[in-house]
C-alpha cells in the first residue's frame, strides 16, 4: 500500500487560500438529493447558496458547477430507471430528463439566491465550447463579464444536445475546466467522501488519509477508482483525480473535501485544514483545448 504523503508547508498553504480572489464550486448530484427518494435537498441548497452568497460578499469571484439535472428531471416525470423496451431510446430518454431537470433546478437556484439579493446566470457546455478556438473566446468573454457585473454563473453540461463524442461526461471533470478557462485560483469539489486516501476506505479500513498532495505523481493517479458511495453522479476519485490534473497544471489549487456539511466551504476559504488539498504547479506547456478533445482516449 503507498505511505500517505507527508505533509509539508500544510499551515502556509492552507493559509494562502485565505487570498484566493476566484473560485469554483462543483457540487455533485448525491449531495443535492435525499438518498433514500431521489427528492431535492432543499434545506441543503439553501445553505449552499447561503455559503456562495457569503463568499461574493467578500469581494470574491466565485462560480458554481453543479450536477443533478437528470436525475431532478427522472424523478419529475416519473422515471426510476430506463425500461428494457426504451433502451434503444437511452440517449433520448436521459437528453430529456436533463431538458426537464436542468429547468427546475435553474428555478431553484434563481428563487434561493433572489432571497439573498443575488443574480446568478446559467451557463451549459460541451466539450466543444473550449475544443473551438471561437467557442472558447466567447465563453471566456461570457465568464468574464458576468463576473465583472457581480453575477454567480451556475454550470452545467448540456446534457440536452451531448453526446459521447461531444460529451465531457462527469461534472469534476468540467468544473477543473471551467477553472482553468476563467483563470481561478481555487477549484472545490464538495462530494461524499473526504478527501484522497491510500485505498477506498470503504472496502479497506486501513487506507490512510492523504491531506495534501504536492505533486501529481503517476502512482497518484494510478490509484483513481471509479466509484464512489454513489450511484446518482458519474464521477469517482478517478475524474476527481483528472480534474487536479486540469486545475493545478492551469495554476489553481484543489480541494476535495466532503458536502457531508455545507459549512466547510468557509472554513476551507479560511484556511483550516478541511479536505486534501491539491497544490497548483502551472504548467506552461498545458494545451487545454488538446486535453478535452483528448478526454475518452485517455
Amino acid at each position: 500500500m503507498m505511505e500517505p504523503i507527508k505533509e509539508e508547508h500544510g499551515n502556509s498553504l492552507r493559509e494562502a487560500i485565505r487570498d484566493r480572489r476566484r473560485i469554483v464550486v462543483k457540487i455533485g448530484s448525491s449531495s443535492l438529493q435525499h438518498g433514500q427518494t431521489g427528492d431535492l435537498d432543499y434545506i441543503r441548497l439553501e445553505k449552499l447558496v447561503r455559503e456562495l452568497c457569503d463568499i461574493r460578499n467578500q469581494g470574491k469571484d466565485v462560480i458554481l458547477v453543479t450536477s443533478g439535472a437528470i436525475a431532478a428531471g427522472r424523478k419529475a416525470v416519473g422515471i426510476r430507471e430506463i425500461r428494457e423496451e426504451d433502451k434503444g431510446q437511452q440517449m433520448a430518454v436521459k437528453q430529456a430528463c436533463a431538458a426537464v431537470g436542468q429547468a427546475r433546478l435553474m428555478m431553484i437556484y434563481q428563487k434561493l439566491f433572489a432571497e439573498y439579493n443575488q443574480v446568478a446566470a446559467q451557463i451549459l457546455m460541451t466539450k466543444n465550447t473550449i475544443v473551438d478556438d471561437l467557442n472558447r473566446y466567447n465563453a471566456h468573454n461570457t465568464f468574464a463579464q458576468l463576473l465583472q457585473m457581480g453575477v454567480i454563473p451556475i454550470v452545467n453540461e448540456n446534457d440536452t444536445v451531448a453526446t459521447y463524442e461531444i460529451e465531457i461526461g462527469d461534472n469534476d471533470t468540467l468544473s477543473a475546466i471551467v477553472a482553468a478557462l476563467v483563470e481561478a485560483d481555487l477549484l472545490i469539489l464538495l462530494s461524499d467522501i473526504d478527501g484522497l486516501y491510500t485505498d477506498d476506505p470503504r472496502r479497506n479500513p486501513q487506507a490512510a488519509f492523504i491531506p495534501q498532495v504536492d505533486e501529481l505523481t503517476e502512482e497518484l493517479l494510478a490509484m483513481g477508482k471509479g466509484s464512489t458511495g454513489s450511484n446518482v453522479g458519474t464521477g469517482g476519485m478517478n475524474t476527481k483525480l483528472q480534474a487536479a490534473r486540469i486545475a493545478t497544471c492551469s495554476g489553481a489549487d484543489m480541494v476535495i473535501a466532503n458536502s457531508r456539511d455545507i459549512g466547510i466551504l468557509h472554513r476551507i476559504l479560511d484556511g483550516r485544514e478541511e479536505g486534501t488539498l491539491f497544490v497548483a504547479h502551472r504548467d506552461e506547456t498545458f494545451d487545454l483545448p488538446d486535453f478535452v478533445s483528448h478526454l475518452h482516449r485517455q
